[in-house]
C-alpha cells in the first residue's frame, strides 16, 4: 500500500505510482549491463556528427531577462534542418554553454529557470516534436515518435534523439565560441541526455531531472502513462525488439559517464517509473542525487521542491565548471 500521503495528495482510485519500491529498494536497481559493442557504436555515431557542419541561422526574438533570444536553425544528419531556440547573455561574454533538453512532446518556450545569467544556451526541440519540428524527421508523439525506426538500431528515433543533442551543441558552439558545455534534461530530456553525455567530451557537468529510458528489463513490466506504455504494448507483440532497446538504455549509457551528475529522482510517478529514474542515478559515479516526492504531478509544496531543484542546478554547474578549470590547469 502506498504511503498515506500518496493517497491524500492523488487519491485511492490513482494508481500506486510508487511500484512498490521504497528509497532503499530504489537505491537498490540496478543498471542494465552493455550488449557488446555498445560504447564503439555511440563513439562511431558521435564521430560521425562531428563532420557534420551545423550552420546555424538566427533570427532575433527580442529579450528574456538576462538573455538576449533567437530562433535558431541548424544542421543534423541526412540534409535535415531543426529549429529551436538559442539565447546569448546581454550582460556580457558567456562563461559557459548550456544545451537544455525537454520532456516528451517538445517544448513551446525558452524556459531560464536553471539558467545561470551569464550562459549562452541553446533548446533544441527534438526531430518530430515541439512547435518547430512536429513531424520533421519522425513522427509526432500521437503519431508514434516513441516507435519511429525501432525495427533497426541505426534508425531508432530515440537514438537520432540523442545524436541530434551533439548537433544542437556544435551550433551553440559555432555561434557562443568554444566553451565548456552542461547539459540539463527532464524525463525525456534526461534519458536522452543520458544517452548522448558519456561519448562527447565538450560536457563538463549535468543534471537529469526524472530521466526516462532505465532499466528496460524492470520498465517493460510496468504500466504506465508515458511514452513507455507505448513501447511496452509494441514489445509485448514484437520481442525481438528488445535487443534493439539494448542499446538506448540510458541506465546503461550512465555507466559511462565520466563528468559529475545531478540526477534528480522521484518517489512517484505514473509517467516514467521510478525503478528507471533510480537505475539511471545507479549507474553513474560522480553523482548527487535529490530526491522528489513526485515527478509529472502537482501536489502540496511542489513549489519550493521546484526552487530548490533550480538552486541545485546552478550550484552543480558551477562546481562543475570549477573543477573543469582546476582540472584543465593541472595538465
Amino acid at each position: 500500500m502506498p504511503d498515506a500521503r500518496y493517497l491524500d495528495w492523488f487519491g485511492s482510485e490513482v494508481r500506486d505510482a510508487t511500484y512498490g519500491y521504497d528509497l532503499e529498494a530504489l537505491h537498490a536497481v540496478p543498471p542494465v549491463p552493455p550488449p557488446d559493442g555498445f560504447a564503439e557504436r555511440w563513439r562511431s555515431w558521435y564521430a560521425e556528427a562531428m563532420t557534420v557542419a551545423p550552420e546555424p541561422v538566427l533570427t532575433p526574438v527580442g529579450r528574456q531577462g538576462a538573455h538576449e533570444v533567437f530562433v535558431v536553425e541548424h544542421a543534423v544528419a541526412n540534409g535535415l534542418r531543426l529549429r529551436g531556440w538559442l539565447a546569448l547573455p546581454i550582460g556580457g561574454p558567456a562563461r559557459v554553454g548550456i544545451v537544455h533538453g525537454h520532456g516528451y512532446g517538445g517544448r513551446d518556450a525558452p524556459d531560464f529557470s536553471r539558467v545561470p545569467d551569464d550562459a549562452a544556451v541553446i533548446f533544441p526541440i527534438a526531430r518530430g516534436q515541439g512547435v518547430f519540428n512536429a513531424g520533421l524527421g519522425a513522427p509526432t508523439p500521437d503519431d508514434g515518435h516513441v516507435l519511429f525506426g525501432i525495427e533497426s538500431v541505426d534508425t531508432y528515433s530515440l537514438g537520432r534523439c540523442a545524436v541530434d543533442l551533439w548537433h544542437a551543441a556544435s551550433a551553440l558552439v559555432e555561434v557562443a565560441g568554444e566553451l565548456p558545455l552542461y547539459y540539463i534534461g527532464e524525463s525525456f530530456g534526461g534519458g536522452i541526455g543520458a544517452l548522448a553525455l558519456p561519448w562527447d567530451e565538450r560536457f563538463v557537468g549535468a543534471t537529469l531531472v526524472v530521466p526516462s529510458f532505465g532499466q528496460y528489463d524492470i520498465r517493460l513490466q510496468l504500466q504506465c502513462e508515458g511514452s513507455g506504455e507505448r513501447v511496452r504494448g509494441y514489445v509485448a507483440e514484437h520481442p525481438e525488439a528488445r535487443e534493439v532497446l539494448r542499446c538506448f538504455d540510458a541506465s546503461t549509457a550512465a555507466g559511462f559517464l565520466e563528468l559529475p551528475v545531478r540526477v534528480e529522482c522521484a518517489l512517484w510517478d505514473g509517467f516514467v517509473p521510478p525503478p528507471g529514474q533510480f537505475a539511471v542515478a545507479n549507474a553513474i559515479d560522480e553523482l548527487e542525487l535529490q530526491v522528489l516526492p513526485a515527478g509529472h504531478a502537482e501536489y502540496p509544496g511542489v513549489e519550493a521542491v521546484l526552487a530548490e531543484s533550480y538552486a541545485g542546478t546552478r550550484a552543480h554547474l558551477a562546481r562543475a565548471l570549477e573543477a573543469a578549470r582546476s582540472e584543465h590547469a593541472a595538465r
